[in-house]
């Protein structure tokens, strides 16, 4: 019996329709289709439903996996509404398409046609349905990039989120829109635009400069919410200081995308180009006044000298040391005297920070203690592995066998359907049906064999493990840098968790924290 598939994607226009009131999309092309499978007698079993947009095959995930299962002849034949929705790529995403329905022998069809891929005039028509389908979407794309340069230059907003200080607004007596002042919100932009330009009067009673991360404590302290409504941060600041849109001014095209191609792939990258774009007069209100803004970019041009110039790790504990409260990394930090510490990159977090000598000694404790525990119980080990292996193994067979039953089943309704026991409607319904149930058993095969690999690596790791903590133990203070501990560290450690409810004191107890040492997990093999 064959079998056929629906595809189902939305168009420019469709959205467009549906912003009109027209109605939801897919669910009327499903209707169309199904009515059209009915009268064709098409036996669908499987119904894809494309929700991202994209301009490639490759950025579009459910078309990809269709065209894998052409290419694999599983499909007799495609229902969609138009060849168009499947390619509006490039001339290499068309001929994909092409190639993987003719060379399988996938029929495609649509409520007006039905395309043959053996037949010659089938092929030439289906090839230039899709070359026209491509000239129609760049066709649109300049119309529509037109349209936003045409209201960028009357000096309106047509992309991008809202800048803190201001809120979206349509234009009055126009289209588009532009942004209106929030004064509660821009008295916080002016004050964070005055503070690093002209700083802060000290105890001392002179002026002194600030940078970012000080005017992020100042305003945290103020109880003010950050614009994502949390913390302020110094990036978080830093935008606020670089962005002309507090200037009155309209910015865009700076944000650019370069095609490439990677791996035979091709792929988009985007990037910032500092120079590119337009940049004009906006229909809004300015914040910051141009002598102000002035002041702000010429200190920022000026930049700081870094406090550690040299990029040579310094923390052999990089990328494994974690908080046990908020779960970010510890950092290495020194007080200038001489005293090195770890502590929490989070600075509302309530850790306190550690002596790092003490954190080491502590960290090789740890592992000495597991090595000694994984010594003792060896001999089990070895059969509790090999009892979850072969436990393992006998769940993905009996996934397997159920995989089978289904598609017996399924093969027995076609059966039913050519007998005329069952009417159209109910065969649809029992072919989705049981087509759920076995997507939804390939997928427990698929993830009991993915288990079955990780138990297998797991005990093979197990086995790796224990020598390479020991010889991690026997050369650790020896090794000469930083980077060759972080190295050995991360073949043994996934993560250590530290905990500190009370601060330390110098001339106090060292030792008064909690560690949590997590062995190296296996490998993923999926």
């Amino acid at each position: 019996m064959e079998e056929y598939c629906i595809y189902l994607r939305k168009s420019r226009a469709d959205l467009e329709a549906e912003a009109a009131g027209e109605g939801e999309t897919l669910a009327r092309h499903e209707r169309t289709l199904l009515e059209l499978a009915k009268r064709g007698h098409y036996n669908i079993t499987e119904i894809y439903r494309e929700i991202v947009s994209g301009e490639t095959i490759t950025s579009r995930p459910v078309v990809t996996q269709l065209l894998r299962e052409v290419e694999a002849g599983r499909w007799s034949g495609v229902l969609v509404m138009e060849v168009e929705r499947l390619a509006r790529g490039d001339a290499i995403d068309q001929g994909t398409v092409a190639r993987a329905f003719k060379y399988s022998g996938t029929r495609i069809i649509t409520p007006m046609k039905v395309y043959d891929p053996g037949n010659q005039f089938d092929e030439e028509y289906f090839e230039f349905g899709l070359f026209m389908s491509r000239q129609e979407y760049r066709t649109i794309n300049r119309r529509l990039n037109a349209g936003r340069l045409a209201a960028t230059k009357e000096g309106k907003i047509v992309a991008g989120g809202v800048p803190y200080g201001y809120e979206r607004v349509h234009v009055q007596n126009g289209k588009g829109y532009t942004f209106r002042i929030v004064e509660s919100e821009a008295e916080i932009v002016r004050m964070i635009f005055r503070l690093f330009a002209y700083g802060d009067t000290g105890e001392d009673g002179e002026t002194h400069k600030i940078g970012s991360d000080i005017i992020a404590h100042r305003l945290d302290s103020f109880g003010i919410p950050s614009p994502s409504g949390g913390y302020w941060s110094g990036c978080s600041v830093r935008y606020i200081l670089k962005n002309p849109v507090y200037t009155g001014k309209v910015r865009w095209g700076r944000n650019k995308t370069k095609k490439m191609v990677v791996d035979g792939s091709p792929v988009s990258k985007r990037y910032i180009d500092p120079e590119g774009g337009l940049m004009v007069d906006g229909l809004h209100e300015a914040i910051i006044p141009p002598d102000l803004w002035q002041a702000v970019q010429s200190r920022l041009a000026s930049g700081s000298p870094r406090k550690n110039a040299s990029k040579e790790l310094s923390n052999p504990f990089a990328g494994i040391a974690r908080c046990g409260y908020c779960g970010k990394v510890l950092s290495r930090d020194t007080d200038g005297g001489g005293y090195i510490y770890l502590r929490c990159v989070n600075r509302h977090c309530r850790n306190h920070n550690v002596k790092l000598s003490v954190f080491e000694e502590r960290v090789m404790e740890g592992l000495s203690e597991w090595l000694a525990g994984y010594s003792l119980d060896w001999s089990e080990s070895d059969s509790s592995g090999a009892e979850a292996i072969a436990a393992a193994e006998s769940a993905v067979e009996s996934a397997k066998k159920s995989v089978a039953s289904l598609e017996s089943q399924l093969d027995r309704t076609h059966s039913l359907l050519e007998q005329g026991v069952y009417s159209t409607e109910v065969f649809l319904e029992r072919s989705r049906l049981l087509t759920e149930r076995i997507a939804t058993a390939r997928e427990s095969v698929s993830s009991l064999e993915a288990d079955l690999v990780k138990v297998r690596d797991r005990e093979a790791n197990r086995r790796m493990l224990a020598p390479n903590v020991k010889k991690l133990i026997d050369v650790y203070w020896a090794l000469p840098s930083a980077a060759a501990k972080n190295e050995m560290l991360k073949e043994v450690l996934e993560k250590i968790e530290y905990r500190r409810e009370r601060p330390g004191r110098r001339g106090g107890p060292h030792d008064d924290f909690e560690l949590r040492l997590f062995p190296k997990l296996p490998p993923s093999s999926g």
